[in-house]
């Protein structure tokens, strides 16, 4: 009954965790509203195989690592916070250039996944969130059977609400109305990962 009490606490936490906005929820949604739902929902599934990465990670003693290693914390956040601030860079840059038609493409699902993994893999709030209160949720010394299973919904959790935001902004409707903004929103969403980033820098 412990380990079920512990496993539906971490639960509530990720789910509290996983769904505030963050460059996580930027990329996938940006993606699915300028590439397509299929990119988005590739976007998606990278960010899912990412939290599980760093659900594997934490349980292996990530968290130890973290506490006794402040260089190894300190190198994570910057190359985490530059990346998200190229990203921004990036957006910004290409806000007011009219979207070309893209087509499905199987080059395109692996770049938009590879990419959304690697933003939630630098992310700094994920190393904060795994390092941290999620590896101090873990019980000490639990059975085999409760990683696999706290991985595993680690994993699903975040398909289904990523996926979801795929599904819900590749909507055309949504597109429609973002296609009426696209310059402004992309500049917002560029500034506010710009503002992350430069944020984690100087709180180091």
């Amino acid at each position: 009954m412990d380990y079920i009490n512990s496993l539906a606490l971490l639960v509530s936490v990720y789910i509290a965790s996983l769904v505030s906005p963050g460059p996580n929820f930027i990329i996938v949604t940006n993606t699915s509203m300028t590439v397509s739902r299929a990119a988005g929902l590739f976007a998606g599934l990278g960010l899912a195989i990412a939290s599980l990465t760093w659900a594997i990670m934490a349980m292996a003693g990530l968290g130890f690592l973290l506490s006794h290693f402040e260089w190894l914390h300190m190198l994570l956040q910057v190359a985490g916070a530059l990346y998200l601030i190229w990203l921004g860079l990036k957006m910004i840059r290409n806000a007011s250039k009219p979207l070309k038609p893209t087509g499905p493409s199987e080059v395109t699902w692996r770049s938009a996944m590879r990419r959304a993994y690697i933003v939630s893999m630098t992310n700094p709030k994920s190393v904060a969130f795994f390092g941290s209160i999620f590896a101090l949720v873990i019980p000490a010394h639990a059975p085999v059977w409760l990683y696999c299973v706290i991985a595993l919904t680690c994993f699903l959790l975040s398909a289904l609400w990523y996926c979801g935001l795929a599904f819900f902004f590749s909507n055309p409707r949504v597109s429609a109305g973002f296609l009426r903004f696209k310059a402004g929103i992309e500049r917002v969403m560029g500034a506010a990962l710009i503002l992350i980033g430069g944020r984690l820098l100087l709180v180091r």
